[in-house]
């Protein structure tokens, strides 16, 4: 019955492709859609990831995400050191200065200021130059996607390609020589604006005057030091925000969720998709059993009853929707591979399978739903009418 369930699917190849098309569509919305949204949160809070060392953020009450910068004065830095568990704190500068490029124009930038000692927070990944090397007179750090790109110099001829930018070039920062003494990779931030590392007290001469310019201050534990009540501590003992790397993490993606149209945008992408997805394989399939409805008849009526029936339509939905499923997630992944190197976010973690195979998988219920009622209805002397 298996064998005459696949002959009577593959038999009829338009609608059989066409069953297969619906679902690969389906399935590939719900996979595509949600990987750029998946994508799109994470570059959110990259700059957090890419830090990386501190156990605990600290910063004013009222930061709502990473980029919400509300500058503390320099002295909150000595009472978070002064706090019990502190194994060390150091400040650090996150702001957005424009700089002035060769050909005059201007590109705003994130420039980020560690600590003039230890240097902490540094890019993950050196490409040029050593970290080291910011404590060179006017020296900053470049992230390579910003010196082939918005930091590029003109090109060299007219209608050229832009010269990306090197160890040794310079820049103007807020009026300030900035020599380019590193090139680093560093994940895409939202905005996808260049990243600049400097040292503390440079990016505080960068920066427009304010009486306050300490954006964060980073903390590690002391070891066998309990994070959480760390953080409770600080909190109690200075009135400022404390947030563990995860909670950080959250604070900016809530934020994002709630304050912007991403997720309604994306949602509706997905509920589309799924949607169109379940009336075109649907109709197609019910279409398909309504033409094949004598041959179900004659099954009937040379015994086959109502569970082998239904075993073939289900073997039938089966099929079609493993097939469909396999399609859309390779091309979804097809998809992100060949958009690794560009400005688009993407990002497949595996719980985006489990999300469209549950998908495909309800579509492909209500297919056979839609089919099985039909069948079992049926009556056998159907076959003899003319």
């Amino acid at each position: 019955m298996n064998y005459i369930a696949l002959k009577m699917l593959m038999g009829d190849r338009g609608k059989y492709l066409g069953i297969v098309m619906g679902l690969t569509f389906a399935s590939l919305i719900m996979t595509q859609q949600p990987a750029i949204f998946v994508g799109l949160m994470m570059r959110s809070y990259s700059f957090v990831t890419d830090v990386g060392l501190p156990d605990v953020w600290v910063m004013d009450p009222k930061v709502q995400f990473v980029d919400d910068i509300k500058p503390l004065q320099d002295t909150r830095l000595f009472r978070v050191r002064g706090v019990s568990g502190v194994d060390w704190a150091t400040p650090m500068y996150k702001g957005l200065i424009k700089a002035r490029l060769a050909d005059g124009t201007f590109q705003t930038c994130n420039v980020i200021g560690l600590d003039d000692a230890t240097l902490i927070g540094g890019p993950p990944v050196m490409l040029e130059g050593r970290l080291e090397d910011l404590r060179r007179a006017d020296s900053v750090i470049v992230d390579i996607d910003g010196a082939r790109d918005k930091l590029a110099k003109p090109p060299k001829e007219p209608g050229g390609k832009p010269v990306p930018l090197k160890v040794g070039d310079t820049l103007e920062l807020n009026d300030r020589r900035a020599v380019v003494v590193g090139i680093a990779r560093t994940t895409r931030t939202f905005q996808s604006q260049p990243v600049v590392y400097t040292t503390y007290s440079r990016a505080t001469l960068y920066a427009p005057r304010e009486r306050k310019l300490l954006s964060f201050v980073l903390v590690k534990a002391k070891p066998g030091q309990d994070v959480h009540a760390l953080t409770r501590r600080i909190r109690e003992t200075t009135g400022l925000a404390a947030y563990t790397q995860a909670e950080f993490e959250a604070l900016t993606v809530n934020y994002f969720l709630k304050n912007t149209g991403i997720p309604i945008n994306f949602g509706m992408s997905v509920t589309l998709g799924f949607i169109v997805g379940a009336a075109i394989a649907g109709q197609t399939f019910y279409n398909f059993t309504l033409e094949n409805i004598r041959q179900f008849g004659v099954l009937k009526a040379m015994g086959a009853g109502n569970g082998t029936l239904l075993g073939m339509i289900l073997l039938q939905a089966t099929l079609v929707g493993a097939i469909g499923y396999g399609l859309g997630v390779g091309l979804t992944s097809l998809f992100g591979w060949s958009m690794r190197n560009t400005i688009l976010a993407f990002k497949f973690p595996w719980q985006l399978l489990v999300f469209s195979g549950l998908g495909v998988t309800l579509i492909c219920v209500f297919a056979a739903l839609l089919s099985i009622r039909k069948v079992i209805k049926l009556e056998p002397a159907i076959v003899f009418k003319g």
